[in-house]
């Protein structure tokens, strides 16, 4: 024990760049993010972009799958060098990461059942921003809270959603916590819970699912504030030397269309950070 001990510190304290190979961790159960297909093998937006990095920053890489939850704790451990898991850039977060610059942005919003009356919720997939206009985003929050009352959401443990239902909606809904977004989906599905919250862009493809035929986005969609500016990699505090390359690679990646491109593949629109 004391030398696996030894051994994930001396990782932890190794910057990553210095390493042969940079592991990257992402969730696989976040569709089209990341997702794992039926073989065991990893693939979707941010699969297919962390390969596109790794080329243009000249490093050699891998990707395995770890438990949302678990990435910063694991990420801190040594266990992996980077995070490309739809993780937003958060002030909670950048207390204890450090992110590269955004490479995505969907924002987030609500998923009902279609025979449900909260797949009526006022001004459907109208974006409201935490960081421009607080107060707009909140006046938007008070109008819907009526019509939660006494709901019982579902979130993803350790997710921004979570983090917003707690400061924005504590006292109108019952919060739920699910390890992966799927399970949440299928309480939804089978009806023990009236709604979720996740990224628009899973619920999308979510919704387009076969199984979730009932499920419809309802309700706005919310930027900004401690949702966070995008989703970045996450890397640990003293790999300034690979958020570096990181950043310059997302640049390059930004600049010739290729985020925009793959994000229309997955997504059906573009996700690039504005």
């Amino acid at each position: 024990m004391k030398i696996l001990a030894l051994s994930l510190a001396l990782a932890a304290a190794t910057p990553a760049c210095a390493q042969q190979v940079v592991h990257f961790a992402t969730e696989g159960a976040f569709a089209p993010w990341n997702y794992t297909q039926p073989d065991g093998t990893l693939a979707g937006f941010e699969v297919d972009l962390y390969k596109d990095l790794c080329a243009r920053a000249k490093l050699t890489c891998d990707i395995r799958a770890q438990d949302f939850e678990g990435t910063i704790p694991a990420l801190q451990a040594g266990k992996f060098d980077a995070i490309i898991s739809g993780m937003s850039i958060t002030p909670k977060r950048e207390e204890v990461v450090l992110f590269t610059a955004p490479y995505g942005s969907t924002g987030q919003t609500f998923a009902t059942s279609k025979s449900s009356p909260l797949a009526g919720l006022p001004d459907k997939g109208e974006a409201f921003s935490l960081t421009s206009n607080e107060a707009g985003a909140v006046a938007e929050i008070e109008k819907m809270k009526p019509l939660l009352k006494g709901k019982v959401l579902g979130v993803q443990t350790a997710s921004i959603a979570s983090a917003f239902a707690d400061k924005y909606l504590k006292g109108a809904v019952e919060m739920r916590e699910y390890k992966t977004t799927e399970q949440h989906d299928l309480d939804l599905n089978s009806g023990r819970i009236d709604l979720v919250m996740a990224s628009a862009a899973y619920l999308t493809t979510a919704a387009a699912k076969t199984g979730n035929e009932d499920m419809t986005l309802a309700g706005p969609r919310f930027q900004g504030g401690l949702l966070g500016r995008g989703s970045g990699v996450g890397l640990r505090k003293a790999d300034t030397e690979l958020k570096a390359k990181l950043d310059t690679a997302i640049a390059a990646a930004t600049a010739d269309g290729t985020i925009k491109r793959l994000s229309e593949r997955y997504f059906g629109y573009d996700v690039t950070p504005r």
